[in-house]
Parts: C-alpha cells; sequence; structure tokens
C-alpha cells in the first residue's frame, strides 16, 4: 500500500508504519486487489465515529498499470457492501479529474445522492497543499451495487 501511494505521486504519502496499522486497526474498511500475488491497489477508510453508518474513504490507489480496469470499482463496491455503511465520503483536490469521475459514477451506480463542498481551505494546512473538497454519497438503499 505504501508503494502504490507513494509511486502515485498524486497521494499524500503517511509513514510505511501508519499503512501496517491501517491494514491492522481497519482492515474491516479496507481492502487491496491483487494480481499474480503482488497487490495492484487499495482502499483505506473507516466508519465515523460519531456517524457510524458513514464510511470514510482516506485512499485509493491502482497501480499505473492496471488503472482503467475497474479495479478502483471493485474495491469501492466490496467494501460499502462489507460495512453495510448508508454513505460514503471522500475528500478529492479539484484537480482530480479521476477521482472526481469516480465518485460521480459511484453515486450513479448505487442510485444514490452527491453533493460536494469545501471541506479545507488551502490556509488551513501548514504546508502547500490544496484546498480538499469532500463529497457525501449517499443514502445507499441496499449494501448491493446494481449490476
Amino acid at each position: 500500500m505504501w508503494r502504490l501511494a507513494r509511486d502515485s505521486r498524486t497521494l499524500d504519502l503517511n509513514s510505511s508504519y501508519s499503512y501496517l496499522l491501517w491494514c491492522r486497526d481497519f482492515a474491516g474498511t479496507s481492502a487491496v486487489v491483487r494480481v499474480d500475488g503482488e497487490v495492484i491497489g487499495f482502499v483505506n477508510g473507516y466508519l465515523r465515529p460519531n456517524q457510524p453508518d458513514t464510511l470514510v474513504i482516506w485512499q485509493i490507489a491502482v497501480s499505473g498499470e492496471h488503472r482503467g480496469r475497474g479495479f478502483a470499482t471493485t474495491l469501492l463496491d466490496n467494501v460499502i457492501r462489507r460495512t453495510g455503511a448508508r454513505h460514503l465520503e471522500a475528500t478529492v483536490t479539484s484537480d482530480n479529474d479521476a477521482s472526481i469521475a469516480m465518485f460521480r459514477a459511484l453515486a450513479a451506480r448505487w442510485g444514490a445522492g452527491l453533493t460536494g463542498k469545501q471541506l479545507f481551505s488551502a490556509d488551513q494546512f501548514p504546508d502547500e497543499h490544496a484546498p480538499e473538497f469532500l463529497f457525501r454519497i449517499g443514502p445507499f438503499v441496499s449494501v448491493s451495487a446494481p449490476s
């Protein structure tokens, strides 16, 4: 997971230790996909403590050579089903067209509403970071995405 995040050159890179802890403590709200035994994609998330029906997606990544083949979609659908979440939240920078399109498609696929608003402005970050926009998708009416 750490290598995929690093190699993406778009995700905020957390410490390798944090990814190990994530796998231990949030395995039920995260997933990986392997091809020939190699991890080529992951999604990590958590259920919001004050809104336990809301799945927050922290990061999602698929290796460059495997993008565009539906792995991210499969990972998200799998975690939504496993958690029984009724809503999904994710933050995205305005220049991340691929993620924005993916979350819009997810809302359409599940027949769920989508709202968006700025969550954090650039001046709230102590380093140079673009504003983060919060997408909220839901409610999901069933625990299985339409085919």
